[in-house]
């Protein structure tokens, strides 16, 4: 490995809350470019228009450097090879596109969506994996030509062999080989004229000369797809490295539907940022029993991308919690501390806007901590106590948080005035008043009865501690409905 030319990059696509998995992902790519004195690049890959926001762009962002991590090209501080958002780039694909239909490596595809459904029903009912089944492969180019004339909707598919296999070498896998006959025939250009991730994937990658793609092992699988664009505009493609995924105990994905999965969620928690990369570092290199505390140029100086382990990255929330303590107890100086303290609190104008919702409701200032400390809290303490001066019995309390918390994701935006008009767009889907559905989420998100606004509350706690503190009342309520039946 030399040190010339290394260019990695991080390419979230900003459709919902920074996972820490893209956190994870990053990771390495920083440290792969600083052991190699390289580049670390971030790009937004915002194909997919109908769920990729400004709000969820700019929480990537944020929560990328919060972590502590820095790029020198990407969407915010700009780069010889940009612009750094796909949406922004798509007439860049159109002439690789192009070529790629005029050698014989795509080809224009009419099915409709109808037809594309029946087909894959048909695949299901007989066993059969579900991919393209080749129909407007062969149609003659007049044909073709007089259809695209004549406005007929149609998108451009990737030509696959259908003989042989597709063998490479995978940085952390070693020799990999994956036959051709389990590659789908890819979509590559939308009836939109917007690419899809593998054909903007690997035209940015070349444009912005990436030499190491690092990426989940998720992706392993698209390898041939994405070789094989490369073959067919005769380009030469990067070295792949594919990361084993980060998993809970019981060896299942990591996913927000199980645990918190979100950044934000930890950084709200109060987990310091050096702590969280530490535990996410600890994956890529081999240290001794007691050698755990690392930062993150120590990181670097014992990173070594030739001995990655393909086990599965074990997301070990007790391993973070003591690494977290040690780095409060021994890496920051009582002032540090306090000042860490200060600015966490701070954070997203909890504290600050939290005291202005209390002033009206308060007759003692002693009286504040208990009306708005869950705003800083890890945990309220959910018990069915909680519950029990509610109106609703818990069934019917069960009925309504499962519901709000399933609906509030659908929100694009977090702010009080969408959760607010969610949440009585929920009631009426309900068919209750919003005065019957408010109380339990009030008791959720703060552990009490009586509390601060709720929608300005949700706002503040953020949409990860709330799913959170939802699904602990959930759990806490399931238990309180069974015990009754």
């Amino acid at each position: 490995m030399t040190n010339s030319g290394v260019r990695v990059r991080i390419a979230p696509s900003p459709t919902g809350e920074p996972h820490v998995g893209t956190a994870y992902i990053a990771l390495f790519n920083y440290l792969f470019a600083k052991k190699f004195g390289g580049e670390f690049i971030l790009r937004i890959e915002d194909t997919d228009a109908t769920r990729s926001t400004a709000e969820f762009e700019q929480k990537v962002l944020d929560a990328l450097k919060w972590t502590g991590l820095t790029w020198s090209e990407g969407p915010d501080v700009g780069g010889p090879y940009g612009p750094y958002r796909q949406s922004e780039r798509k007439d860049l694909y159109r002439p690789f596109v192009d070529k790629m239909l005029a050698n014989g490596g795509a080809f224009h595809c009419f099915c409709t969506p109808e037809r594309l459904e029946s087909m894959r029903e048909a695949q299901r009912a007989a066993g059969k994996p579900p991919g393209y089944d080749g129909h407007c492969l062969h149609l003659k180019a007049e044909e073709v030509t007089a259809r695209i004339a004549a406005g007929e909707p149609h998108v451009v598919r990737l030509k696959v062999p259908t003989e042989g296999s597709c063998d490479f070498h995978d940085g952390v896998y070693g020799d990999v080989s994956i036959p051709w006959e389990s590659v789908d025939m890819q979509v590559l250009l939308k009836a939109d004229g917007m690419p899809t991730y593998h054909m903007a994937n690997v035209v940015d990658d070349h444009m912005m000369k990436i030499t190491h793609v690092a990426r989940g092992e998720e992706w392993l699988a698209s390898v041939p797809k994405h070789i094989l664009i490369y073959r067919h505009l005769g380009l030469e493609p990067p070295v792949f490295m594919h990361l084993s995924l980060m998993r809970n105990h019981d060896k299942s994905k990591l996913s927000k539907r199980k645990n918190p999965t979100s950044i934000s969620y930890y950084s709200a928690l109060g987990y310091l940022p050096e702590a969280l990369m530490n535990f996410l570092g600890l994956f890529f290199i081999q240290i001794a029993e007691g050698e755990e505390l690392l930062s993150m140029e120590e990181l670097i100086e014992k990173f070594d991308p030739e001995n990655l382990s393909k086990a599965g990255a074990i997301f070990d929330i007790q391993k973070l919690d003591w690494l977290n303590g040690r780095w409060l107890r021994e890496k920051l100086t009582p002032e540090d501390f306090v000042a860490r303290v200060l600015d966490w609190s701070m954070e997203n104008g909890r504290l600050v806007e939290g005291l202005k919702l209390a002033q009206s409701r308060v007759t003692k200032l002693g009286e504040v901590p208990p009306l708005a400390g869950f705003l800083l809290a890890n945990d309220v303490g959910l018990t069915p106590a909680s519950f029990g001066g509610l109106k609703t019995s818990p069934a019917e309390t069960l009925e309504i948080v499962t519901t709000v918390q399933a609906d509030l994701e659908k929100i694009l935006e977090w702010n009080v005035a969408t959760i607010e008009e969610e949440l009585r767009a929920i009631s009426e889907r309900m068919g209750k008043k919003l005065r019957v559905v408010t109380p339990p989420l009030f008791v959720a998100v703060s552990g009490s009865q009586r509390s601060l606004p709720l929608f300005d509350s949700m706002a503040l706690l953020g949409r990860s501690v709330v799913r959170q503190r939802l699904k602990v009342a959930i759990q806490v309520l399931t238990a309180m409905a069974g015990a009754q039946n």
